[in-house]
């Protein structure tokens, strides 16, 4: 078990119903993070994941086998102009 700071942005927030939490994973990559908050969340999250990101410890990561470091957020898809 790993437990993993996470901060939640925008419509990840409102997946969320909050701003950050402690979460506490079964295994320690990036893959084992998306697979927690899409359980305890729900389709809501899934979406976000989606097409948004994971940064760990400030670093974007879609590699699912990357390990967790202390943070992490994660941010819906912005769009821009």
């Amino acid at each position: 078990m790993v437990e993993v700071r996470v901060r939640y942005f925008a419509a990840a927030a409102d997946a969320a119903g909050r701003a950050d939490e402690t979460v506490v994973v079964s295994g320690g990559t990036v893959g084992d993070l998306r697979d927690a908050l899409e359980s305890q969340y729900g389709e809501a999250m899934e979406r976000v994941l989606r097409t948004g990101s994971i940064l760990i410890d400030g670093v974007v990561s879609r590699d699912r086998e990357r390990p967790l470091g202390a943070a992490a957020d994660v941010l819906p898809r912005f769009s821009g102009g």
